[in-house]
């Protein structure tokens, strides 16, 4: 079965937070895991929240032993765009520009690997 969990208009740039997602997709949550943790990445740290959430919601659902929920794998890392603060920056003579502060929908998924359980 799997688990998920969504965290909703993280404030970040969906072009800085796929990156990061890409690379822990298809890993076991043990190694996505250290993964985030070494990286220097902004999004690694909210990629790592999501995931440690939805380990514990398999935890919680299924009572998953740590060492169960650790093995399973990231079926789904995926970072899709929300919603945009438009703000304006004064310029010279009177003029704005506009400053698009974008925010992103992060998505973890994890399955069980052991389809026999």
């Amino acid at each position: 079965m799997a688990y998920t969990n969504v965290h909703r208009s993280a404030r970040i740039s969906p072009t800085k937070a796929r990156p990061v997602a890409q690379m822990i997709q298809g890993k076991s949550v043990f190694d996505a895991i250290n993964i985030l943790t070494l990286s220097k990445k902004r999004a690694a740290v909210l990629l790592k929240n999501c995931l440690q959430a939805a380990r514990a919601n398999a935890q919680e659902i299924e009572g998953f032993s740590d060492r169960e929920a650790l093995a399973m794998i990231i079926t789904e890392a995926r970072v899709d765009s929300g919603q945009t603060m438009k703000r304006f920056q004064p310029k010279d003579r009177g003029r704005a520009h506009s400053i698009l502060k974008r925010s992103s929908h992060i998505t973890v998924t994890v399955d069980d690997s052991s389809k026999g359980r």
